[in-house]
């Protein structure tokens, strides 16, 4: 007998517990809109370029600005600069773009040795993986503004220096998390078999199941539209089975070497500053047109604004 109640009165209070109505969560004050908080930021909130760690890509169509994070994967990051020094992907093309994945470029034959494409001068051939780094790298020295929010692929989320940070105290490593928006290292089966001449950026939804398996090294700041919207490839994961149908790139600087005047007029708002952090809850809790306000957000979900450097007053 008691081996039936047991399971009924179980029942009863699962019942109940689902029956029961939540506990209303408490309502934060009225947030301004977006463009609000932005409009107010003061200037002190944002950040110019860092032209010894930016590339401006040139496409037919437009150009590309891509934010290295040399403070994630520094033997990559520096090998990418003396590539684009180099001039390594001038004249190179994307290759593939995989719906809801990658966008990817670099050398048409760079797996024939005979054909490829020559290092330019400081530009290693081989370098380590960099998946993470020490989760003690990522503090307050790199303005770390942690999450309060609970996700499912680390137990610790947040943004350094505008890159979306995942950590992992027990396993002691911090890496760059694989959101819309961020520029990785193509590699083959070996783990260290990456060292730059290869880069993709993620096109789709955050592809997580990336992170610590490859190495970030950068994040696009402006031109998305023009690597997400390419014509997909039809051949297997997304590569162009005709080289006609690859979109020519023509060239790739580092903004160090490119004349201020031509330099993108751009700024990037901190992710330490408090502008940063009213954007977040302005997200999170959400009116206007929206009837259900999830009172959460993710960090690829927390896409880091950007705008044009203000003119000086004359």
């Amino acid at each position: 007998m008691k081996t039936t109640l047991l399971p009924l009165a179980l029942a009863g209070l699962l019942s109940a517990a689902i029956a029961a109505p939540p506990k209303p969560a408490a309502k934060p004050a009225p947030a301004k809109t977006a463009q609000q908080i932005l409009a107010a930021s003061p200037a002190s909130d944002w950040r110019d370029l860092d032209a010894q760690n930016t590339l401006l890509m040139e496409l037919a169509s437009g150009q590309v600005v891509i934010e290295l994070a040399p403070r994630f994967a520094p033997a990559h990051a520096a090998n990418i600069r003396a590539l684009a020094r180099g001039g390594y992907w001038d004249g190179l093309a994307i290759l593939r773009v995989q719906d809801n994945f990658v966008t990817q470029w670099g050398d048409p034959d760079g797996d024939d040795t005979a054909k490829a494409r020559p290092l330019p001068a400081g530009a290693l051939p081989k370098l380590p993986a960099e998946f993470s780094v020490p989760i003690d790298n990522v503090g307050k020295a790199a303005g770390f503004n942690r999450l309060p929010d609970a996700e499912g692929w680390a137990p610790r989320t947040g943004f350094a220096q505008g890159f979306a940070v995942a950590a992992d105290p027990k396993l002691g490593k911090a890496w760059l998390a694989h959101c819309y928006g961020t520029v990785g290292a193509g590699r083959s089966d070996a783990v260290d078999s990456s060292n730059g001449t290869e880069l993709y950026v993620v096109i789709g939804q955050a592809p997580r199941g990336l992170d610590l398996n490859i190495t970030p090294v950068g994040r696009v700041l402006k031109g998305m539209e023009l690597l997400s919207a390419l014509p997909r490839g039809a051949a297997a994961m997304g590569f162009y089975d005709k080289p006609e149908q690859r979109t020519a790139i023509q060239r790739v600087r580092l903004l160090a070497d490119v004349p201020p005047a031509e330099r993108p007029a751009l700024q990037v708002l901190r992710t330490e500053s408090s502008t940063w952090n009213q954007l977040l809850d302005a997200r999170r809790y959400r009116g206007g047109w929206f009837v259900h306000s999830p009172g959460y957000i993710d960090i690829c979900s927390a896409t880091v604004p950007t705008r044009p450097t203000p003119q000086a007053p004359k």
